[in-house]
């Protein structure tokens, strides 16, 4: 059986349009959807389970309003339901080992959908090691279509573009792969963006090409990037591809670059740091400022 879309739902406006979009999802990939409640759930010491017993119907009620709302766009999807104990970060995470893709609410600036704390989201992002979509409250289907001939809200129009952010110091073929597969998908268009900035004059020597103009350095970046894609443009001959360099920092360039975007895909490096897991600060301003869903794949 191929592994599941799974959506964390918790009743809230986000992770119900979580729920949508990972409907939608599936039915591009071709995969079942589970929806999966994590419930804060601990015995009493007497072994009786009475709070147990009084959240089961609430997760039934998040889970059935989540199927309810994703049932009409579609009908023909095979949608599992799931409750699981919490901890919360530790149940969706766990979920996510048998996921292609997990999918989850998020709030932006005012923090994510907290499957009851804020920080479960962050926390599953950071320890991951399956791609999770984050998706905004409100987002529906066609937010991810170009408008009409009209400029109105349109399904039957082509997907808009799906934008990746490409180090090219670390173009990693995980990142690089899921956002061939999201345009393939959905016949868009893929822009990949680096952005790049001047180095600093301190321990250049005087034959290195970072003295080189604006200009020549752009070009001198442009050129890397074709020669990283090459191979990717021979695996999906039908995506078309747009490259852009911009001078500037990754996360502005990229927020800059993902408005009007059907989907933006970083990459996120899944290794324990010192301090614990944490998103890196291009994967971390994604999350937080990027209006369309966003795609944070773990690579190693």
């Amino acid at each position: 059986m191929l592994p599941p879309v799974i959506a964390g739902v918790d009743g809230s406006a986000e992770s119900l349009a979580a729920a949508e979009w990972a409907a939608r999802e599936a039915v591009r990939r071709g995969r079942p959807l589970r929806l999966v409640h994590a419930r804060n759930w601990r015995p009493r010491p007497d072994g009786g389970d009475p709070a147990g017993a009084a959240q089961r119907h609430p997760a039934r009620r998040v889970l059935r309003e989540a199927e309810d709302r994703i049932r009409p766009a579609c009908p023909g999807l095979r949608v599992e339901e799931e409750q699981t104990e919490g901890p919360a970060t530790a149940a969706l995470l766990k979920a996510a080992q048998e996921a292609d893709l997990l999918v989850l609410g998020s709030r932006g600036l005012s923090g994510f959908t907290g499957f009851l704390v804020g920080s479960v989201a962050l926390g599953v992002v950071a320890r991951s090691e399956t791609p999770v979509v984050l998706v905004r409250a409100g987002e529906d289907a066609a937010d991810e279509h170009l408008p009409d001939d009209d400029g109105g809200p349109s399904t039957r129009t082509g997907y808009r573009d799906v934008v990746l952010g490409v180090d090219l110091g670390d173009a990693c073929d995980e990142v690089i792969e899921f956002a061939f597969e999201a345009a393939r998908s959905r016949a868009a268009r893929l822009r990949v963006v680096h952005a790049w900035q001047q180095p600093s004059p301190i321990g250049l020597g005087p034959a290195e090409t970072g003295l080189l103009g604006g200009v020549q350095q752009a070009a001198e970046w442009l050129g890397f990037l074709t020669a990283v894609l090459q191979v990717w443009r021979e695996k999906y001959p039908d995506v078309e591809v747009v490259e852009t360099v911009t001078e500037g920092r990754a996360q502005s360039v990229l927020v800059r670059a993902a408005s009007g975007a059907s989907l933006l895909v970083v990459g996120h490096h899944a290794t324990e740091r010192p301090t614990g897991p944490r998103t890196g600060p291009v994967a971390h301003a994604a999350i937080h400022h990027v209006g369309c869903p966003v795609a944070v794949v773990p690579h190693f």
